[in-house]
């Protein structure tokens, strides 16, 4: 694309030298072509802007030196930079969904399954001219989502100042793995945000250090999972050993070496004062005692914390994962609570979900968006009471949550039919799946209260 940008109608200057350009690897054959790849990417590594980042820490996979030159024979052939950006980009998402199956190359955890991306963006609403923030971006789907919710005319028609700002100033992102914030670049570029030659504020930092002083309007996310944050060093002996990171941060409610709490208690201190979160957190989040129960029940103080999402076993690429998705706006400074109810919708229990055979999809998700209500969240029904036991979307009353036990919001009320309608269980197989995921759940669990009796 770089190569095209260079030639008429573009005309664009690149600071490519002849020797690292498309034009000088498509004119090699056999072990040059390879000799020649491998030296680009080394220098193209060392660029400033967006090719430097996308380019940096990159190898060359491709051994069979014939392969190689097959492959750049069938880009060539190609126009990239006419091609239509939606197409592009279903194609790059296809072949992200792909990599993140195989459970090997551990490419899943960065992977957050579209379909649920797409019903947090429907029901957070963001508006133009505004930031979005994802401080774990992983392969950057939850900012494609924010970009076609934008870019849909039935939801906007961007004038040229509100699609410039959208290119350039819209998204920022944070991403520590160096392939995986190369994938999140090369998505974002594909689909027209950004420029080659320009830079795409995605920081290879941890941001969980310190507070950057910015503040964003909007924040959806998915961090990592697992409960510990660490750090590998060399010890006298010459070992490598692996020590607990906790991050002494003043704006954090509460001092923990737990990742996912760390995560909120950061999005809290990045959003604006009437920003918007969403945040997919696992259950631990839900009912950890001792650091939890103190940034749960700030969270409750400080933020209007208003909807939790109850996710099946299933859904990630990542086994063992017991999920929700939090909404909370940021508020100013008040006396009194800001979260007033808290509105849950239970799509976990009696929904059984396989990543092969009957993986989740957006439709499944209508029910709780049309709850969610996005246009005014202020007005909703709830569709559980006496007479409907079986209803999934239900309040609680702040009073109502912070008198439970460490102030749990892991709060569930359908019966588990399997528990008692034994002549409608799911298949074997699925049945297997679950018990598989209750037990890494469950392993999950377990290293939490110890994480929290070593805390002790």
């Amino acid at each position: 694309m770089a190569d095209e940008y260079g030639k008429p109608p573009y005309n664009r200057k690149l600071d490519i030298p002849y020797e690292y350009s498309w034009e000088n690897l498509k004119s090699k054959k056999g072990a040059d072509v390879e000799t020649l790849y491998t030296k680009l990417l080394q220098e193209l590594g060392k660029k400033p802007g967006m090719l430097d980042q996308i380019f940096t820490k990159a190898q060359n996979k491709i051994q069979d030196p014939a392969m190689l030159f097959k492959v750049v024979d069938m880009i060539d052939k190609e126009e990239w930079v006419v091609m239509g950006t939606d197409v592009k980009g279903i194609i790059y998402e296809g072949l992200l969904e792909k990599n993140a199956e195989d459970t090997k190359s551990g490419a899943g955890q960065y992977f957050t399954p579209r379909d649920l991306i797409k019903a947090m963006v429907k029901c957070i609403r963001q508006e133009p001219l505004k930031t979005i923030c994802d401080p774990a971006c992983g392969t950057g789907g939850l900012f494609l989502a924010a970009y076609n919710y934008l870019t849909n005319p039935e939801n906007y028609q961007l004038d040229k100042e509100q699609k410039e700002y959208l290119k350039f100033h819209t998204f920022v992102g944070n991403e520590i793995v160096a392939s995986t914030r190369r994938l999140c670049l090369m998505n974002m570029f594909l689909h027209n945000i950004g420029e080659i030659d320009g830079d795409i504020p995605i920081s290879p930092n941890d941001l969980l250090i310190a507070d950057p002083n910015v503040r964003y309007d909007y924040v959806l996310t998915n961090p990592p999972f697992g409960t510990k944050s660490s750090m590998t060093f060399t010890n006298e002996e010459g070992q490598q050993e692996k020590e607990d990171l906790v991050y002494n941060r003043q704006d954090f409610l509460a001092t923990t070496s737990n990742k996912q709490l760390n995560f909120v208690q950061h999005i809290r201190t990045i959003l604006k004062v009437d920003g918007k979160a969403a945040v997919v957190v696992p259950d631990n989040v839900l009912f950890e005692g001792g650091a939890g129960k103190i940034v749960r029940k700030r969270l409750l103080e400080t933020t209007e914390l208003h909807t939790i999402l109850r996710l099946p076993t299933g859904v990630f690429y990542k086994q063992g994962v017991k999920a929700n998705v939090i909404f909370f706006d940021a508020r100013p400074a008040a006396k009194e609570p800001w979260t007033k109810e808290i509105w849950i919708y239970d799509y976990r229990t009696n929904v059984h979900h396989t990543l092969k055979k009957d993986s989740m999809k957006f439709d499944d998700l209508k029910e709780f968006i049309e709850c969610y209500n996005p246009k005014n969240r202020h007005e909703r029904k709830e569709t559980w009471s006496e007479s409907n036991p079986d209803g999934r979307w239900r309040k609680f009353t702040y009073e109502e949550v912070t008198a439970r036990d460490k102030t749990n919001l892991d709060i569930f009320w359908l019966k588990d039919k399997s528990l008692v309608d034994l002549d409608n269980l799911p298949d074997p197989d699925v049945l297997a799946q679950e018990i598989v995921e209750n037990l890494e759940a469950g392993l999950e669990s377990f290293r939490s209260l110890l994480n929290e009796l070593m805390e002790k």
